[in-house]
């Protein structure tokens, strides 16, 4: 299949025509104008996620600190490895992104995906706040590096890393497509189970500052996930041959491993030990989330009898709304404020 061709930094021969731009395989100029945006939805976007913006250690982890030793084993094992995770693929997603930028050719997506990028060192600053505010540097280590060590932890980043790798090493436009669907199941499916568990925690009164500290950004995934799901459905207006039967069938098998491999995951680090949440409550709102993201993209449901958010999970997106603060219970403050004096000016 033909490779693809990196965008050129500076293009004075672009086309500056909207009719002209294209998601792929257009010829840009790199040239940001805010009044002047073929896909309007951008927009919105944009607006969306500069209003997110928030600053881990604004969110009070000391009584975190206090209750994370009076976790029972496997609620810290628990946290741990979830904490593990999600700092691991928030890392490959920020070096990922640039990647993925080098070959739209619609700046003003490209203008969003530097903001998911920048908004992915953030959370990896919160995990590294978390890390720091509750565990001993030894400690902080060990949980660092845990998916060295740790076959199921390799096994999930691994089904990522090596889509994304793949692109690397053969940018064509195939493998394009499956970034765009890996980065999908990323935002959409494969953060939910440690999610969930942190959600579980703080409704029992535990960890309520690192719950807050995830919902701010499974907020900020959100919105992730709408980018993406807007930039794949823009590409199959734009390159129908990109979403023949054959290749729908693909991104559906992707979605499905995704699914599979959450499934597993909430099996492995959540089970049936922790109270409010077992592994059957898992599996119904996992099954419901593959579905619900297949369909998103126009793929039909991978899973028959999973098309509503299960009953028992409905506390999962009330917990998820980073506005939704009770000051009495979370030690943050609400997300819609500004922001000021933050910097001293000593140049």
């Amino acid at each position: 299949m033909e490779l693809m061709h990196k965008n050129p930094l500076f293009n004075p021969n672009g086309d500056i025509e909207l009719v002209k731009r294209r998601m792929i395989g257009g010829n840009t100029t790199n040239l940001n104008d805010f009044n002047n945006m073929k896909y309007e939805w951008v927009s919105d976007w944009y607006r969306q996620a500069m209003n997110n913006f928030w600053i881990p250690e604004e969110i009070n982890l000391a009584q975190d600190k206090k209750q994370y030793p009076q976790l029972v084993e496997y609620e810290r094992r628990a946290y741990d490895k979830i904490l593990s995770f999600l700092i691991f693929l928030d890392s490959i997603q920020s070096a990922n992104l640039p990647s993925i930028s080098q070959y739209i050719t619609a700046n003003e997506t490209n203008l969003c995906l530097h903001i998911q990028t920048y908004q992915e060192c953030i959370h990896s600053q919160s995990y590294s706040y978390m890390l720091d505010s509750i565990c001993d540097p030894n400690e902080r280590d060990n949980v660092l590096f845990q998916w060295r060590d740790d076959e199921h932890l390799l096994k999930r980043n691994t089904f990522i890393g090596d889509i994304y790798n793949d692109f690397q090493q053969q940018p064509d436009v195939h493998n394009f497509m499956r970034v765009m669907i890996g980065n999908y199941i990323l935002e959409g499916i494969y953060f939910y189970s440690g999610f969930m568990f942190f959600y579980n925690l703080a409704r029992n009164g535990r960890m309520t500052g690192s719950a807050q500290q995830i919902r701010y950004i499974n907020r900020d995934e959100n919105t992730h996930l709408w980018l993406f799901r807007n930039i794949i459905q823009t590409l199959r207006k734009e390159n129908p041959d990109l979403f023949r039967s054959v290749l729908q069938d693909e991104y559906q098998r992707m979605i499905k491993e995704g699914t599979e491999q959450e499934i597993a995951w909430s099996e492995y680090v959540i089970g049936d030990r922790l109270e409010g949440l077992n592994g059957q409550m898992c599996v119904d709102y996992i099954r419901y989330l593959g579905n619900l993201r297949a369909t998103g993209l126009g793929l039909d449901p991978i899973y028959s009898g999973y098309n509503e958010e299960p009953s028992s999970m409905k506390w999962v997106s009330n917990y998820s709304n980073a506005n939704m603060i009770r000051t009495d219970f979370f030690e943050a403050r609400s997300t819609a404020y500004a922001k000021s004096g933050a910097l001293v000016d000593d140049l």
